[in-house]
């Protein structure tokens, strides 16, 4: 037996199995399936072709003693599979919106707070925590158990390792391990598989040796970088990255 909202706004061939709940208020894109057992909360959107595996909470309302009940929303993109257990809150009065993205993999148990920002492409292994306000960036995978502190920004085309914490923003195109966290090198083949060429692989390895293996200040490495470098898609990201970090690079 399912219980499903007369306000709620079904797409063509979904599938939503047995014992489920779908409150007032939801889009449920077509040829989305809903596996039992799972919530979807009032103020979600959720895409075309995804598949939301059982005993999700989706939707639910933020971890947050600010929020006062006001109306916030999720929404998630077309093509994306969350796993069994997984736990996704709506925002809160700062942005109102939490989002997850399109093509994205969310492994069982993983959680996504309020506020959070989460992109395209992105993989969360099994049981990734984000506090409120991360941001994830498209292409990024962080391995299982590893919680991100709130405010966090994970660049695009990161790797992140898995057990660990981070606590601090990590940079595009890099892989980040250890405890603490930090850099490990660039993330080749990654950008392989995305198809970034030798030259940009370069032009990015020559970039963050002037910001982890030189003398260089975060203002001199960008100044480094931009006297140096072919200002290409790759060099623009990781300079405004590193400009606009707030909780400092890992």
């Amino acid at each position: 037996m399912n219980i499903i909202s007369e306000k709620a706004k079904i797409g063509k061939n979904v599938i939503i199995e047995p014992y489920c709940i779908i409150e007032d208020d939801v889009i449920i894109g077509d040829n989305t399936t809903i596996s039992s057992h799972t919530v979807v909360k009032k103020y979600t959107t959720i895409g075309k072709n995804c598949n939301i595996f059982s005993h999700c909470a989706i939707g639910g309302v933020p971890q947050d003693k600010k929020y006062s009940g006001e109306k916030s929303i999720l929404t998630i993109g077309n093509n994306t599979t969350i796993r069994e257990f997984c736990t996704l809150n709506r925002g809160t009065e700062e942005s109102g919106i939490t989002k997850v993205g399109s093509d994205c993999l969310l492994m069982a148990y993983v959680h996504v707070a309020h506020d959070c920002d989460v992109q395209n492409n992105v993989i969360l292994a099994n049981g990734v925590q984000l506090g409120g306000h991360v941001t994830i960036q498209d292409y990024a995978i962080i391995g299982g158990m590893t919680p991100v502190h709130q405010f966090c920004n994970i660049g695009k085309h990161a790797f992140v390792g898995g057990g660990l914490r981070v606590v601090q923003d990590v940079p595009p195109y890099i892989i980040a391990n250890g405890e603490p966290l930090r850099f490990s090198g660039i993330n080749i083949l990654g950008l392989k598989r995305r198809k970034f060429t030798s030259e940009q692989r370069k032009n990015i390895k020559t970039a963050y040796k002037f910001i982890y293996n030189s003398s260089c200040n975060t203002s001199q490495a960008i100044d480094k970088i931009k006297k140096e470098l072919n200002i290409d898609e790759g060099i623009s990201d990781i300079i405004h990255f590193m400009k606009t970090s707030t909780r400092g690079l890992i």
